[in-house]
C-alpha cells in the first residue's frame, strides 16, 4: 500500500477558490477517517442522501473527490459537513487529505446526487452498505431523529473486518436505548482473521446475509424500501438475490460509489 506520508506534492496553503475549511478529524483505523469541513460562508443546503465534492490545490492542480455527507443538514452549519473516507492507496486526493491539518483551507462545492428518501413513505427500510457507502444512512437517520420523525429500519453493514464498522457504537447504541427504532446488523466477511478473534455476528458479504436477515426481520417485499450503497459488485449481487424473492424493482434504490469495472477510485 502506498504510505501517503511518501506523497512529495506541495499542497497549496490558500488558493483563491479554497472557499471551506477542515475543522475536525477522528481517526478510526489507519486507513478510515471522518472529517467535518465547515464552509467559510452559508453552508449550502442539502437533503440526506447528496453528495459533497472536496478538494486542494497541490503542485498547481486541483484534487478533489465527491463523498456522500455523513452529518444531518441540522448540523453542517455550525460542526461541518462531515465524512467518512477511506484511505486508497494511490496519489491522488486522499493521501492528500490524509496530510491536511485541521485548520486547512479547502474547495468544496455540491450537493449533488438524487440518493433521498421519498417523504412521507412508512415502509419499512432496508439499508445496505459496504465500507463507508453507510455514510449516506448515517446522515438519513440523523436528520430523521432532528424532524422527530424515525423509519422502522434494518441496517445490514458489510465490512472485512470487524474494526472498519464505521458508526458502530453510535448505531448501538441507538438500538438499545431506543432512540432509533432500528435493527442493526453487521457482517464481516473474514472471521477467520486475527483482526476478527472473538466475533460472534453474522459472518459474510452482504450478499449472503440478506435473505436471512430479511426472514429474520419478517420483512415482506410489498412493505419493505430497499436502498443500497457501496461497492457495484455487493448492489448488483443483494439486488439479484432480493429480486429472486419477489422484491418488486422499483422497490429497490441504488447509489454505486464507482461504476462496475471502473478503476478503484481515490
Amino acid at each position: 500500500m502506498t504510505d501517503h506520508s511518501h506523497d512529495l506534492r506541495v499542497i497549496e496553503p490558500t488558493a483563491e477558490k479554497y472557499n471551506a475549511t477542515l475543522v475536525k478529524r477522528e481517526d478510526d483505523t489507519d486507513e478510515l477517517a471522518r472529517f467535518w469541513v465547515r464552509a467559510d460562508g452559508e453552508a449550502a443546503h442539502f437533503e440526506p442522501g447528496q453528495y459533497m465534492t472536496i478538494g486542494v490545490y497541490a503542485d498547481d492542480k486541483l484534487y478533489q473527490r465527491p463523498y456522500s455527507v455523513s452529518s444531518a443538514p441540522a448540523d453542517t452549519g455550525e460542526q461541518g459537513f462531515e465524512f467518512y473516507v477511506r484511505l486508497v492507496p494511490i496519489l491522488r486526493f486522499t493521501t492528500l487529505l490524509w496530510r491536511l491539518p485541521v485548520g486547512h483551507q479547502m474547495r468544496m462545492i455540491g450537493p449533488k446526487g438524487r440518493f433521498m428518501l421519498q417523504p412521507d413513505d412508512d415502509r419499512t427500510h432496508l439499508f445496505i452498505s459496504t465500507g463507508t457507502g453507510i455514510a449516506p444512512f448515517i446522515a438519513m437517520t440523523q436528520h430523521a431523529i432532528h424532524e422527530g420523525a424515525p423509519r422502522r429500519t434494518v441496517m445490514i453493514h458489510g465490512c472485512s473486518y470487524q474494526d472498519e464498522l464505521g458508526y458502530r457504537e453510535l448505531l448501538e447504541g441507538w438500538q438499545r436505548d431506543g432512540t432509533y427504532p432500528m435493527s442493526y446488523v453487521p457482517t464481516i466477511s473474514r472471521p477467520k482473521d486475527p483482526r476478527n478473534e472473538g466475533w460472534a455476528g453474522y459472518t459474510g458479504r452482504a450478499e449472503h446475509v440478506v435473505r436471512d436477515v430479511c426472514r429474520n426481520e419478517g420483512l415482506r417485499p410489498d412493505d419493505t424500501v430497499v436502498y443500497l450503497c457501496g461497492n457495484p459488485e455487493m448492489i448488483i449481487n443483494v439486488e439479484s438475490e432480493l429480486l429472486e424473492d419477489d422484491f418488486p424493482e422499483f422497490h429497490v434504490k441504488k447509489e454505486l460509489y464507482w461504476p462496475k469495472g471502473k478503476k478503484l477510485p481515490d
